[in-house]
Order: structure tokens, then sequence, then C-alpha cells
């Protein structure tokens, strides 16, 4: 049997000199030309001669505007190598031409949606219906379009006609699922994943999906065993294998959790591939310590850097001779005061000298190469608030009547994938918890959330500090006269907890972070500071808060 590139060579060197001469015009009929030239195109593009393929469909363009292959050509090749305006350049010609060509239309749309301008995609796609109601995969496209704007009921519509015309295309039962996963249908999500296995069994996404969905239905080990799967059919799957951590973190399986949960270093779309290619010495993976200088640099979020403190006193034991911490602004005044650190600077002056340190990490990453177990948990960082801030929000806090001040922060970042879930509709919710006697409440409320702060409801005691704060020294400050704090999942909990001051977490019960474990109403890494409140499947917040409320009332302080 011949190779594939040697009937290309071969067939293009039967045209090419036709084509290479000036006189191919004459010699040849306009019809044998766009032959010739498509050939020509087809054979250069197999050769892996993308440049040489692009001139040949030019040239049949202008030989024959009509020949609408060409241009669909041109758009494939172009939205490979990722020109995705010529592709939309070649597109728009080809539908100058043939304005109701369907397929050019759908694809059209596809480079659209890779711009990101899902208006005009979506109307792509719905021409391209227009022209062809039983255009499957425009329906799926669509679909598509309609679930990247948040669209989600009309998402499942167009879903659900594609599988009509295509009942057996896997990708349409996975993207269905997603949709109905966003619109909290869990069971009929497990359905639309089922129905992909259904169809090809062997899809590592379809069981890395269904485990998503089983882990939220509480039924775990059927979740663990669809995330192995996952991984079988595909070893190199860095989400799944992640995901796998997450489950096996929050029902305490650390020896097997925390090496797993590496895997966010393989993935191209997170900060911590990036990481790796930017910072010039090794990677700190447990190798002795003792006589190295060790850059610490921040990757995941405010709350992480504080519950994962803990380590950097661990890691000075281990004989570093210095340990420079690179994180955000908002932590500098906060972590300069800890005695184990030794240099705090940006995260962009850390890079420029990167090849100075011995080595680096993350502080996510040390459990896994410390061996980390439920049982071995370092105490939490020990903050200690600035004497001087301290005395500056005590002359704030001393507008407050006597009684107990207790600390509230309804909302949490509103950029986290469960910022839906997981922070408060709006510092309403918290009513029931002003009928409580003797109480006075303080909000720590910053970004989303200080607009309902600065216009609190009349006759509300609250005395909103958190538009004033400009850091967590401030923040530290202020928490450290408190006598408790209600949030929901936030940095300030880690913050309260890690001074040891009586913190009151709201927990959602959907998508729970994996590090508040499951079921429990305490946590091992705050073990005596840090109670957990959590919202059962299908509960609203305000009977969480009325728990909240009642066990206000019979607080002792």
């Amino acid at each position: 049997m011949v190779p594939r590139d040697a009937q290309f060579a071969h067939a293009l060197a039967k045209v090419k000199p036709l084509l290479d001469s000036d006189a191919a015009l004459t010699v040849l009929s306009q019809s044998d030309l766009v032959q010739a030239l498509n050939i020509a195109a087809v054979c250069s593009l197999g050769l892996m001669k993308p440049d040489d393929a692009e001139l040949y469909w030019r040239r049949l363009i202008d030989v024959q505007p009509e020949f609408t292959d060409a241009y669909k050509s041109l758009g494939i090749l172009f939205r490979g190598l990722n020109r995705l305006q010529d592709a939309e350049a070649i597109y728009r010609r080809m539908l100058s031409v043939c304005p109701d060509h369907a397929e050019g239309l759908n694809n059209f749309g596809t480079v659209l949606f890779d711009l990101n301008r899902l208006p005009e995609a979506e109307a792509a796609y719905r021409a391209a219906l227009t022209t062809r109601a039983d255009f499957a995969e425009a329906s799926h496209n669509l679909g598509k379009v309609l679930h990247a704007a948040n669209r989600f009921g009309e998402a499942e519509e167009a879903y659900r006609k594609a599988l009509q015309l295509e009942p057996n295309k896997v990708e349409i039962h996975i993207h269905l699922g997603n949709t109905l996963e966003r619109l909290g249908r869990l069971a009929e999500a497990d359905d639309a994943y089922q129905a992909a296995l259904a169809v090809r069994f062997d899809v590592p996404e379809a069981h890395h999906n269904r485990a998503i969905v089983l882990k939220t239905l509480g039924r775990l080990p059927e979740s663990e065993a669809s995330y192995r799967r996952a991984l079988a059919f595909r070893p190199d799957f860095p989400i799944a294998r992640f995901s796998l951590a997450s489950l096996l973190l929050s029902v305490g399986r650390y020896e097997e959790g925390w090496p797993l949960y590496e895997a966010r270093y393989e993935q191209p779309g997170r900060i911590h591939h990036h990481s790796a290619a930017v910072l010039q010495c090794a990677r700190w993976r447990g190798e002795p310590l003792a006589g190295k200088t060790l850059l610490v640099w921040q990757e995941d979020g405010l709350g992480d850097m504080i519950q994962f403190g803990r380590y950097l006193p661990v890691l000075k034991a281990q004989g570093v001779t210095r340990i420079t911490l690179a994180c955000a602004a908002s932590l500098h005044r906060m972590f300069a005061g800890i005695d184990c650190v030794d240099e705090v600077t940006s995260h962009g002056e850390a890079a420029l000298r990167s090849s100075t340190y011995d080595t680096w990490t993350s502080l996510t990453s040390v459990p896994a190469y410390l061996r980390t177990t439920l049982s071995t948990i370092p105490p939490a960082l020990r903050l200690t608030p600035d004497p001087a801030l301290v005395q500056h929000w005590a002359e704030r806090l001393a507008s407050l009547p006597r009684g107990r001040k207790i600390g509230v922060v309804w909302k949490g970042n509103p950029k986290h994938h469960n910022d839906a879930n997981r922070s408060l509709p709006s510092l309403a919710a918290l009513a029931p918890l002003w009928s409580v006697p003797g109480l006075s409440f303080v909000s720590l409320q910053k970004g989303q959330g200080e607009d309902d702060a600065n216009a609190p409801p009349v006759g509300q005691p609250l005395l909103h500090l958190g538009s004033d704060v400009k850091d967590f020294a401030d923040t530290c400050a202020i928490v450290a006269q408190l006598d408790l704090l209600v949030c929901v999942d936030t940095s300030s909990a880690h913050l309260a907890a890690s001074l040891g001051k009586r913190c009151w977490m709201l927990l959602p019960g959907h998508d729970a972070d994996w590090r508040w474990m499951r079921e429990r109403t305490d946590s091992p890494w705050y073990p005596e500071s840090l109670r957990l409140f959590r919202q059962a499947r299908g509960e609203h917040w305000d009977a969480v808060i009325e728990r909240v409320r009642d066990a206000l009332s019979a607080l002792e302080f």
C-alpha cells in the first residue's frame, strides 16, 4: 500500500507543472483548472504545506468565485492555524456569494464563537437553521453559544433538538449534561452522561463529568469509580486527577489525595502551569532544604495563603536559610510580621530574581511533600495584629454600644466558580441575627456587597468598616477586637480562625470546598475556633441563618 504522503506528492507532481505554467489558463478548461487547483491545495495541505494550500485555494476562488468548497476549506485551514480574523473574512466573502449556504453559516458562527462574539455567533447558527432546519451540528453549536451566554433553558432546547436528529452523537449528550447541571437538575444530568456512555463507553469526559454529578449528589463511591474509569481510559487527564484529589481530600484520604492534587500543574489553563514557566529555579519536590534559599510563590487564593501559611515555620525548621514570600499586595503587611518569613515581595519582583533562589514552592503543594495526614496537620499560623492598627480601629469600634461585637461577611470573591452558591444574596439575608439582644454587628465586607453595607436597612445595627480596610493587616487588627465572626466561605474565616477568634462559617449545600470535608461541623484545620453551619441539599439560606440565630441566642461568651 502506497503511503498517503507519497500519494499526495505524486498527485501534486502531476498537476503542479500545469499550474505553474503561464499558459495554464489557455491550456486547461475552467473546470479542469478548478479541479487541478483544488487537488494541488488538498495535496499541499496533506504534505504539511499550509501556505501553498492557501495560495492554491485563493487562486481557485479568483478563477471561480462561486466554488464554495474553496472558501470552506480556507476557513477551516485558518481556524486550525488560529487565524480567526482571516477565517471570519473568508466566510464573509463566501456568504456574500452564497448567503444561504447552511454549512458556511455554521462554520462562520463557530469562528465568531471562538472570537467570543456570542450574539453574532447565535445569529449565524440561527440563520443556518433557517436555511436547513434539520442541521444537527448547527443546533448543537447553537446550544453551546446559549450555554456560554448562561441561557441554559434555551441551550437545553437546542441540544434536545440536535439529539432528535443525531441521537448517537456523544458530544451532544455530554453538553446537554453540562447544561442540566447548571440548571440544578442533577439526576437528569446523570441520565445524559449515561446516555453518552451508552453510545461509547470509552469517553473519559463523560465518566469525568458524571463523577462530578455523583459527587454533588453525595454518591461518593460511585463518583470515585467514575473518576478512576476516566483515568483508565485517559491516564494523561490532569483535570480528572485533580477532581479525584478533591474528592479524596474531602473525605480525609489525604495520603492518596495530596499527590493527585499536584495535577493542577499539568493543566495549561491554570495559573499553576504558568508558574513553572515563569520561575527560573527548580521546583521543590520534598528534597532536603537545609542551607537553601526558598521562594514561596502564591498561586492560590488569599484564604489559601492564610490556611497553608502554617507550613512556613515548618519549612523554616528544615534549615532554610532564607524564605522569600511572593504574594498579593493585600497580604504584604500581615505576612511581614511573621518571624519565619525573611522577605515579602511582589510576584513581579520575585520573578525577576527567581534565578537567585535555590528552589521554589507553592504553600498548597507542601502537604503533598510532607505527607500531611488528618492527624499531622500543623497548627494554624498564629497571626499577631499590629498594635498601632489595633489602636486605630479601636477608636472606630468605640462608637458601638457596650456588648458583644459580631463581625459579618456575606459575600466572597465574585470570580470564584461557586460564588453563586457560597455567597448570600444580600446583607438582608442576615436580618434574623439583629433580633438577638446585646449584640452589635461590624461589617468587614469588601468588593461585592459593599453597597449593601453602605446603605443598610433602617434600624439595622451595623458599623461598616470594610470600605476603609486597606489590606489584611487592617482586617487582622479589627477581627482581633471582635467576639465572633459570622461569614461565608472566604478569606476572612481563615484570618479569624488563625487569630484564635471564634468563627462561624456558612457553607453551601452545593459544591462546598474539599477542605471543609463532608457533614462535619468542625474542621481539623481550625479545631478550636471554627464552627461550620452547613446548608442541606435543597435548603435555602434562611434556614441556615435561623440556626445561626438560635446558636447566637444560646451562646455564652
